[in-house]
């Protein structure tokens, strides 16, 4: 029983790493790709950067939901439920933002639109 104790921990641990990893990695390309897009004045800029800012987030907070496994004193329990509740917060304000992000895209596409003809 403890051999599968001890792989649990192990998978868990190593599923965490990867996560987060991938977390940062998307979020640093989102940021890379937000000051090319502001540098070329892209209309979509904000919205882009926040649909990587939310993608990023959302493996940041897998990796968290998984560190609860791992969980075995009352403190950590307050600490990683503290962290996961910031980050679904931040993660409700970035989809609420790419929302209105997307209702002004859609004004300036018709706007666009209608110029044209």
């Amino acid at each position: 029983m403890e051999i599968l104790h001890e792989g649990l921990e192990i998978l868990c641990e190593s599923a965490i790493l990867m996560f987060e990893y991938i977390g940062v990695f998307i979020l640093i390309i989102s940021g890379i790709k937000g000051v090319y897009n502001q540098i070329r004045r892209n209309p979509y800029t904000r919205l882009e950067l926040a649909k990587g800012m939310a993608l990023g987030l959302e493996f940041k907070m897998g990796g968290e939901i998984l560190r609860t496994v791992g969980v075995t004193r009352v403190s950590e329990i307050g600490m990683v439920a503290g962290i996961i509740l910031l980050r679904a917060a931040l993660a409700f304000l970035i989809h609420w933002e790419i929302k209105t992000e997307e209702k002004e895209c859609e004004a300036l596409d018709k706007n666009c639109k209608s110029e044209r003809e």
